[in-house]
């Protein structure tokens, strides 16, 4: 059986895509890869790519010089979790304060990982977490 590598993508879906870039670009520090008016596509450590798609602005087919890519869209609170290092958790919870930010949940792992819960202002379930919280992580 061939081997799946990573998850490269994953996509959030909002209400105000320039709220969402300032959120992200502007709160979380993830740099700006590409900008226009259906979405934002962000790096995450160099490893994946955060996609964050206007409502209803990708639910139609997309016709690319290279091939057509198939029309998506998604609804409610969805969750993404972000890795970061276990020395780095404070600082990302002094950050969030900063920035007005309100943690909703702690949770201490069985396996030694912490994860921390917050939302973005689209009310999406965005978690930090530290190792330990899977056995591949």
């Amino acid at each position: 059986m061939p081997k799946l590598n990573a998850v490269l993508e994953s996509a959030l879906y909002v209400d105000d895509l320039s709220r969402a870039r300032e959120f992200y670009e502007g709160s979380l520090g993830l740099p700006l890869l590409l900008s226009n008016q259906r979405m934002c596509a962000f790096d995450v450590g160099g490893r994946s790519v955060l996609l964050v798609f206007l409502r209803g602005g990708s639910v139609e087919d997309m016709t690319t010089p290279g091939g057509t890519i198939p029309g998506h869209d998604g609804h409610g609170p969805l969750h993404i979790g972000f890795a970061v290092a276990a020395e780095e958790l404070a600082a990302w919870e002094q950050r969030l304060e900063e920035r007005g930010i309100a943690i909703e949940s702690r949770v201490n792992w069985p396996r030694g990982g912490t994860s921390v819960y917050f939302r973005d202002p689209d009310g999406h379930v965005l978690e930090l977490a530290t190792p330990g919280l899977w056995a591949t992580y």
